[in-house]
């Protein structure tokens, strides 16, 4: 893949706009470049998300409080392990406006793991819990930034569109169709076969948040716990100390009950698979 700016690919691999919703997807037109001058190297010591971009490609989370877990219009599919329903309150968060594209993922890595191609602004998928530690460690070193997984709980929130949530099921509408991609509509005729899509398609959630629903499933940092919620920690929890796998958020491409918002999903840390992947939050 060639080399291109870094601003330039961070800003179309995590979102254009932190201000609205008007632009629901990359844009994938090739900028000019100029013909005469050579590229100028990238300073990346110098880069910064919050000042020097003219899009932002995270979006602002105002903290608050809400109710975690397997809450009245979650239906009848909730399981054990989202109960009881407890109140959490979290501090202000920024939050990738996309799930981290398989372009981000192969400039800062070199290569990329995922099981589905064709095109640059599908989400990476295929890659462990010890993998997604390796490339934000990367990319912060590129950065000078503070790139994280979210919490379980701040995903949470951020799904179900934070002070602005409207109490759906799926992240932004009770429709699944409408703003995820699952097992009743990611087909692909001319393949005969299921996969991912480009992010951005569907629509976003109250916050201008895309693809919290379906998908590929997104890795939190939390350790997966079945009995956690009767023990958290009413203000911004991060999961037990220690376990045996982490928690997926958010559902995949190939189910339908486990978009909610609220579902949980244990997997081994150093598991891979096509239906994973993640999205970014950023200390300021």
């Amino acid at each position: 893949m060639k080399k291109i700016k870094f601003i330039s690919l961070l800003i179309v691999a995590l979102g254009m706009s932190f201000t609205s919703c008007e632009k629901d997807e990359p844009n994938d037109e090739p900028k000019d470049e100029p013909k005469d001058e050579p590229e100028q190297p990238v300073v990346v010591k110098n880069f910064d998300i919050f000042q020097d971009l003219t899009c932002d490609e995270m979006v602002f989370v105002e903290g608050g409080t809400f109710m975690m877990g397997g809450t009245e219009e979650q239906g009848n599919s909730r399981r054990y392990d989202e109960f009881p329903v407890h109140e959490v309150t979290l501090s202000d968060f920024w939050i990738g406006k996309y799930e981290v594209t398989q372009e981000l993922w192969e400039y800062v890595m070199g290569s990329n793991p995922s099981g589905f191609s064709g095109s640059k602004y599908l989400p990476v998928e295929n890659v462990s819990w010890l993998d997604c530690m390796d490339f934000i460690s990367r990319l912060n070193d590129l950065t000078g930034k503070k790139f994280r997984l979210p919490t379980e709980a701040e995903w949470e929130y951020a799904a179900r569109g934070g002070q602005k949530s409207k109490g759906y099921k799926y992240s932004g509408s009770n429709n699944l169709d409408e703003v995820a991609w699952y097992d009743g509509n990611a087909f692909f005729v001319e393949d005969d076969a299921y996969g991912t899509h480009q992010v951005g398609k569907k629509l976003p959630n109250e916050l201008c948040l895309y693809d919290m629903s379906g998908n590929v499933y997104e890795w939190t940092g939390d350790w997966y716990d079945e009995n956690y919620y009767s023990v958290s920690p009413s203000i911004n929890p991060t999961g037990p100390i220690v376990g045996y796998s982490k928690v997926l958020r958010g559902g995949d491409w190939n189910s339908n009950t486990t978009c909610r918002v609220s579902f949980r999903e244990s997997w081994g840390f150093n598991n891979h698979d096509n239906e994973v992947g993640l999205r970014l939050v950023c200390e300021k």
